[in-house]
């Protein structure tokens, strides 16, 4: 069991939480919960070591292991897929290196009777003590073993990790969080950049592996398939569940119900002590009485309501001009890079006012025909836009074309016009730009605040052919149902490159599978494709095993 134990942060003068108190158990998988800004994943780094708190503790017993997974992965890429997962074993093997300079300090030392000689063979006997009691294990064979159970393939081991997609540099953290067979597994936000199949294997060795986990996520059906208790950080406190994310919904709405009517009940019994003091103060037969009340009130503990997100805004689209029936045809389309063939000979046609998924994995091909579609490489065959195609592209790398040198507020009110003007901040907060940062110029933005900038930009541009890729990384729940509900009442057409299968569920009515160089089309939505695609892999393994 590993205990967070009165945990405060303080920091500037404010308090960020404060006596956070709480046990990890094996076979707990726990959701991190709360709204941007209330502490999650310092909390994170707090439990993995990475940060101090300014008062309480972290215990776990001693040879427990805490595994951490952060947002953003491999600073360096500086070494190979192999070398990068053997770090797991990064602390037997520099003790063994250790024990090995200090044998060699003792072969060619002659002082034995000094203190230093002395302090060797006491470090030395420490050291193998510790290092004989680790069961032995072929390091090289285990890794090799790993990655292979993750999909990489003997070639792979020693490409440099640069040269793979996110999804699969996260396979590459994985294996070494499975590597060290940890008691405590901390994620935060886990999905990010990673295709559907990678989250579905993620989710398998979460469920059936892992002994605990605490992970942080924005994505909703991920979190309710792996979780069976949810933590939520609020207004410096935390309040456990120990029910999946679904569940912590309906019991946080009653929470809140039941808190504000306690508050109305308190705020009136103050109201009707303060009129019974306000009344007779000064009258001399009710002297004790008014003193009495008067205690009353400085004995009362404020009831706090947690703070909820009232903020209904209801973003929409401006009107799609109309365009022709099907504003994208492709036919006979080829696409190599060298000697690689990304996909060969597809065809697919969008009629208007549809939404399409471009769904697969990683490396398969649906940016690379987005990018076709958008005019920025060359191909083989045929690619034509049906007339008055206006199209609103929102790419991976959209943040880096923003102007750096406008202000936040400045960058949205150069494009909006007519009454959508005089909605621009309250926009702004609904995508967590509020206060003095609609002020901050865009040069000083973090990664996903110039996201979500360059998403409030294409909401407000008159197009009649939406193509987001990957649109929802960096955005909280609350933000992509602000999206996902514009994109619902949008009347033009859309094509969706994405792995979130809860945002993609009830947009997309067709679905087209990147895979083995071909794009297959299927006729259903979302949910449709991932139950059909899961009875297709169970036949598989079937006849495998026959």
């Amino acid at each position: 069991m590993i205990s967070v134990d009165g945990v405060a942060v303080e920091f500037s003068g404010r308090t960020l939480f404060s006596d956070i108190t709480f046990n990890i158990n094996e076979k707990d998988r726990i959701a991190l919960m709360g709204k941007n800004g209330a502490g999650k994943s310092t909390l994170l780094k707090i439990i993995a070591g990475v940060d101090k708190p300014t008062r309480g503790k972290i215990s776990a017993p001693g040879n427990a292991v805490i595994a951490y997974l952060p947002q953003h992965l491999l600073t360096e890429d500086k070494c190979t897929v192999f070398e990068e997962a053997s770090k797991a074993f990064a602390s037997v093997l520099n003790m063994k290196a250790e024990m090995e300079e200090l044998n060699k300090q003792l072969e060619t030392r002659t002082d034995y009777e000094s203190d230093e000689y002395m302090t060797i063979i006491e470090k030395v006997s420490e050291l193998s003590e510790k290092y004989y009691s680790i069961e032995e294990v072929n390091y090289d064979a285990e890794v090799e073993k790993t990655l292979q159970g993750l999909g990489f393939v003997r070639e792979d081991f020693t490409r440099s990790t640069s040269e793979f997609s996110g999804g699969w540099r996260m396979r590459i953290e994985l294996a070494k969080i499975l590597l060290q067979n940890p008691d405590l597994i901390l994620l935060d936000e886990p999905t990010n950049h990673m295709d559907i199949e990678s989250i579905q294997w993620l989710e398998d060795f979460l469920i059936n592996s892992a002994k605990a986990v605490i992970v942080i996520s924005h994505d909703r059906a991920f979190v309710d398939n792996i979780t069976n208790r949810t933590i939520e950080v609020t207004m410096g406190r935390i309040y456990d569940y120990k029910v999946p994310y679904t569940q912590y919904l309906q019991l946080r709405k009653e929470r809140r119900e039941q808190q504000q009517k306690q508050f109305e009940d308190q705020q009136k019994e103050i109201a009707d002590i303060q009129e019974f003091i306000d009344r007779f103060k000064g009258t001399y037969s009710k002297t004790l009485q008014v003193q009495s009340r008067v205690k009353m009130l400085e004995k009362i503990v404020p009831i706090e309501v947690d703070e909820v997100d009232t903020s209904a805004l209801n973003l929409k689209f401006p009107p799609a001009p109309r365009s022709g029936n099907y504003p994208v045809i492709v036919e006979s389309l080829t696409k190599k890079y060298g000697d690689h063939v990304v996909f060969k000979d597809a065809s697919i046609t969008i009629e208007r006012g549809e939404t399409v998924a471009f769904v697969g994995k990683n490396g398969e091909g649906k940016s690379t025909l987005v990018k076709a579609i958008m005019g920025e490489i060359d191909y083989e065959g045929q690619l034509k836009l049906g007339h008055n195609s206006m199209i609103g592209y929102f790419a991976q790398n959209q943040a880096s074309l923003l102007d750096e040198d406008l202000t936040v507020f400045q960058t949205i009110d150069n494009i909006a016009v007519g009454e959508i003007r005089t909605k621009i901040k309250d926009i702004l907060g609904a995508f967590m730009f509020s206060g003095d940062s609609i002020n901050k110029k865009v040069r000083v933005l973090s990664g996903g605040e110039k996201t979500r900038l360059a998403m409030i930009k294409l909401l407000l541009e008159p197009v009649n052919l939406l193509i987001l890729d990957e649109p929802t990384n960096h955005l909280d729940l609350k933000t992509k149902d602000i999206l996902k509900d514009a994109l619902k009442a949008f009347d033009g057409t859309i094509i969706l490159v994405s792995h979130d299968r809860d945002f993609l569920s009830g947009l997309a009515t067709k679905v087209f599978e990147f895979g083995n160089k071909r794009i297959k089309e299927h006729f259903e939505d979302i949910n449709g494709f991932l139950r059909n695609k899961k009875m297709e892999n169970l036949k598989e393994i079937e006849r495998k095993a026959k």
